[in-house]
């Protein structure tokens, strides 16, 4: 009897341990679901409040910058630093979630890091167009709506990325142009200034008169509307061609007024010099009788021969010395 007693004592006590380590299993397992659940409930917090202050910093940047006399009127950097600004905030707020769920960052930053280089040296050509990008924003030597001449192409810029510059020409071509070859190349802003020269060359005929020719020219360009009267329209004589003479117009305008003012005095000149009896010539040839003289008699003495060369005498050979070896005397 003593011996059962011992045993279902022993039992009994075996099982209070099993319940024990089962409660203590149970409560530690409730307790990590209440954890996880919370910090769960509180990285869905972090994200929607990264979400909405990355919006609103985006927001507060633009208006912020877009009242900076230097960059306002400029969309393309307004859009970039609020871009840039609202990356930084989802990279802050996407960092504190990873740690509130225990993500250990550090190595995550380690990886990403290792290969952030990895793609930096596979990708060196496109990251030379960011860079460019980059430094095109900085320094702005045109912005969206300018006429620019780069790269062998004209056009309006109608967009700055990070990458290319994309530009619509005359015909309504989209043009696409890295921005590593605009930065290496030549940038000629077309549009960069106020006011803008209009240059024209004129030909009239060798017989008429320079000076009405070029009173006519700068005349007819000062009573245009869209000419500047500072400076005074100028006309002068900047060539002499093979039919006829070069009178070139120089007058200003305003950028935006440049296309339509050249057209027009291309044509208001010349129904201008039309009307003052003014030549305007074209290429021509003139023919002229040409007779060739006759052939002259034979000559009665020969030509004269050549002197003939002279050849200079060979030298002889100097005699070479002979070699005399001492004799041996011959043993006795």
């Amino acid at each position: 009897m003593a011996n059962l007693s011992e045993m279902v004592t022993g039992a009994v006590a075996a099982g209070q341990r099993v319940a024990a380590v089962d409660a203590a299993v149970i409560t530690k397992l409730t307790q990590m679901a209440g954890d996880l659940a919370v910090n769960l409930l509180i990285a869905v917090l972090i994200l929607a409040l990264t979400v909405v202050a990355a919006k609103w910093a985006s927001r507060v940047v633009r208006r912020v910058v877009g009242r900076v006399r230097g960059v306002r009127q400029d969309p393309t950097v307004v859009s970039f630093i609020a871009q840039v600004v609202r990356v930084g905030v989802y990279v802050i707020g996407f960092i504190a979630v990873l740690q509130r769920l225990g993500v250990q960052t550090t190595s995550i930053i380690a990886v990403l890091g290792a290969a952030s280089l990895a793609v930096g040296l596979a990708l060196q050509g496109t990251l030379s167009n960011v860079a460019a990008g980059v430094v095109l924003l900085i320094l702005r030597p045109y912005r969206v709506g300018d006429v620019i001449e780069v790269g062998g192409v004209s056009g309006s810029v109608q967009r700055l990325d990070l990458f290319v510059t994309q530009i619509s020409n005359a015909n309504n071509h989209k043009i696409v142009v890295p921005n590593g070859k605009v930065l290496g190349d030549v940038i000629i802003n077309l549009s960069g200034q106020g006011t803008r020269r209009v240059e024209i060359h004129f030909t009239v005929g060798y017989g008429s008169n320079l000076k009405q020719a070029r009173h006519v020219i700068a005349t007819t360009a000062a009573k245009h509307d869209k000419v500047l009267g500072d400076p005074v329209p100028w006309a002068g004589v900047t060539g002499l061609l093979d039919s006829a003479v070069q009178v070139s117009l120089h007058a200003w305008v305003k950028s935006d007024d440049w296309w339509q003012t050249q057209a027009d005095l291309y044509e208001q000149v010349k129904v201008a010099l039309d009307e003052a009896g003014v030549e305007i010539p074209f290429p021509h040839q003139v023919q002229m009788d040409y007779a060739p003289p006759s052939a002259g008699p034979d000559p009665t003495e020969p030509f004269p021969q050549p002197p003939e060369p002279i050849v200079p005498p060979k030298r002889k050979a100097a005699p070479k010395p002979k070699l005399s070896l001492p004799r041996r005397k011959a043993a006795k």
